[in-house]
């Protein structure tokens, strides 16, 4: 039996809580964490019309993008649509989960799934994320220390871009007492003892502290254990605000534009005036990211893929990339699939289903 604690659990090894934006509400919104997943409906919004959707499919979870419960609710009366789809998810004991801004911030998240479609290569964050890392230093007896790094290595400490079981060891002495009710592995009571030991030193996501820190102590032959956390200000490669990335080959302006709107389905593309040159460097961002301009100009972009560019920022380009406005829903609709995918592969003892229900609220007359 899944319960939705379960399937929370595992969505926030996909995208930790950590990683939200502090304006934002992702995580298990209305819902028993204790009752059993009978069915999931994956959709980019929750609106009444996707309750009432995964209702009528037996689904007693919805997953969405965005979080219904965005602003805090002070009453509820029905009053709005936010109200009224609170209530019926509530009468109807359907648990609603938000996984946004976490999900917009990791590799493999909503921007990957955008490179995924326009077929990048060599994906990398636009804007890593800072203070995102610990580093643990452990002291640690030297025939001890390759079972407390394959344990630290195992919970997920020691990965640094595409580099795996990475750490740093220096060797020197270790000196302590054992006194009163101590039981020491090493050393007798009363009598002063020094041992050979290793300064390991690992990092990891801030994230997965009480996982590390618990295998620390599990593989630890002291009783107890000295160690040292500090949170760095080195830029997680991993996590941060959009992507950049290359097509395989360069694409004449127009090539560009029309593959952009093939790969992602699109009604229309607002954008910037053409410059005449090649594209290549294409950065991104599902939803608004008008505020990734600069850091895209930075890096070179040839195209900026993003939504919800107000008029006077489309003047921010200056000449020196082409801003492709979207859509908001258009830019992150396909999130939905990567969900899907993502559950299907993990949970197998209940159905994972696409939500049908058009939520754009977005309609264009062409």
């Amino acid at each position: 039996m899944t319960k939705i604690n379960d399937l929370s659990k595992y969505l926030e090894t996909l995208a930790p809580l950590a990683y939200q934006e502090a304006y934002d509400n992702a995580g298990l919104l209305v819902g028993d964490p204790q009752a059993e997943v009978r069915a999931v409906l994956v959709s980019l919004d929750c609106t009444e019309a996707v309750i009432a959707e995964a209702m009528a499919n037996d689904c007693n979870v919805v997953v969405a993008h965005h979080p219904i419960v965005f602003k805090g609710l002070k009453r509820l009366t029905g009053k709005n649509y936010v109200e009224r789809a609170v209530i019926r998810a509530i009468k109807h004991d359907v648990a609603l989960y938000a996984i946004h801004t976490n999900l917009d911030s990791v590799r493999g998240g909503v921007n990957w799934k955008i490179a995924e479609r326009l077929g990048l290569r060599d994906v990398r964050v636009l804007v890593p994320k800072r203070q995102m890392l610990l580093k643990l230093v452990a002291f640690v007896p030297v025939a001890a220390t390759p079972g407390v790094l394959d344990a630290l290595f195992a919970a997920g400490a020691g990965q640094i871009g595409e580099y795996h079981n990475c750490s740093f060891r220096t060797e020197g002495k270790g000196t302590f007492k054992p006194t009163g009710s101590a039981n020491p592995v090493i050393g007798e009571l009363g009598r002063d003892e020094e041992v050979p030991e290793h300064r390991v030193e690992v990092l990891f996501p801030a994230p997965l502290e009480g996982r590390v820190m618990a295998a620390l102590r599990a593989a630890h032959p002291y009783e107890e254990v000295a160690y040292y956390l500090q949170r760095l200000e080195n830029e997680n490669q991993d996590v941060g605000a959009g992507a950049i990335g290359l097509l395989p080959k360069p694409l004449s302006e127009s090539d560009f534009l029309a593959h952009l709107k093939t790969s992602m389905k699109l009604p229309l593309i607002r954008h910037t005036a053409l410059r005449g040159r090649p594209i290549q460097n294409v950065a991104l961002c599902g939803g608004a990211g008008s505020f990734l301009l600069g850091d895209a100009l930075r890096q070179g972009a040839d195209a900026f893929v993003t939504a919800d560019f107000k008029y006077h920022e489309f003047f921010d380009a200056e000449g020196q990339t082409v801003i492709c406005d979207i859509g908001h829903y258009e830019s992150e609709v396909f999130t939905s699939e990567l969900l899907r995918d993502e559950l299907t592969k993990k949970f197998t003892t209940f159905a994972v289903k696409l939500s049908e229900t058009p939520t754009n609220p977005v309609n264009y007359y062409v």
